[in-house]
């Protein structure tokens, strides 16, 4: 079993900590949302795509019958930036145990004209109905004791110019192993390993899982790349509901050609369950 975070005083709870709220939509009319997109939770001068998919899945989660997501699929079409913004949804398809729908969310340019940043198309059931049968041969990964991490309170490296504002609303312990970049040796073997939360003390949700995926450094660093690493496209698979307790987030990349890469991540909880999946493809510079 992990080791256990240390206790806060005080704890956010579900639907009440900052995440709850900088994710929360206001529905205008029918398959229709306002948001003022959190300048907290971005990276150099952009939204981060983790954040958006949450706040795209919790307009869905309003829209649809069903309330948890569970795959998720994300095109980022141009570059977010705080303030506000309109998502609007459809529903496809609704089932009895799936539901199917898609949104998109828009921005103003400086010409006022209105820009499509994000196109998603999800599937949503319930988590809580799926059976307890589990056959995986995936292992949690091997990640030192939460002490043995290091985070940017640790001193932790800050791995882009300009903002970094997002670390602030998260508890990340990257795993030593994978900090070569930061000393200037990157280990050429593209693999992140870390402890993940929110920094408020906020238990992991589904909607924390979308997040999660795409929270930590780029996996390019230990590449030895530098500078952003903009996502085309995210899948998310949802597969628990998480226990309580910090998360282990594991990503991996087998293949920068062309200047892209994959990036493959598992999401485990204090249980030692594989409560999420994903693969993305990035966008790497080269030089």
């Amino acid at each position: 079993m992990p080791e256990a975070a240390s206790v806060q005083s005080t704890r956010a709870t579900i639907g009440a900590s900052e995440f709850d709220r900088d994710t929360a939509v206001t529905p205008r009319a029918p398959g229709v949302y306002d948001i003022d997109l959190s300048a907290g939770w971005t990276i150099i001068n952009a939204v981060n795509g983790g954040y958006l998919l949450a706040v795209l899945g919790r307009a869905l989660a309003d829209a649809l019958p069903h309330s948890d997501p569970f795959t998720i699929s994300a095109h980022y079409l141009t570059a977010s930036r705080p303030g506000p913004a309109v998502v609007r949804t459809e529903t496809v398809r609704t089932g009895r145990t799936l539901s199917t729908g898609q949104a998109s969310l828009f921005q103003l340019d400086e010409q006022g004209r209105e820009v499509e940043r994000i196109r998603v198309l999800a599937s949503y059931g319930d988590l809580d109905s799926l059976p307890d049968d589990v056959r995986t041969t995936a292992e949690p990964p091997a990640i030192p004791p939460m002490e043995q991490c290091f985070g940017p309170e640790d001193g932790g490296p800050n791995p882009v110019d300009g903002s970094s504002a997002i670390t602030e609303r998260l508890m990340l312990k990257l795993d030593p192993s994978t900090l070569g970049w930061a000393l200037g040796q990157p280990s050429g073997k593209g693999e992140m390993r870390a402890w993940f939360g929110l920094a408020d003390g906020r238990d992991p949700d589904p909607f924390a899982l979308l997040l999660a995926v795409d929270a930590l450094p780029p996996t390019a660093f230990e590449l030895g790349l530098t500078g952003w690493v903009p996502t085309v496209e995210l899948t998310v698979h949802v597969r628990c509901r998480p226990a309580p307790g910090p998360l282990r987030v594991s990503i991996t990349t087998r293949n920068l050609a062309g200047g892209f890469l994959e990036e493959d991540a598992e999401v485990w909880d204090s249980t030692d369950r594989l409560v999420a999946q994903s693969r993305q493809l990035a966008r790497a510079r080269l030089s």
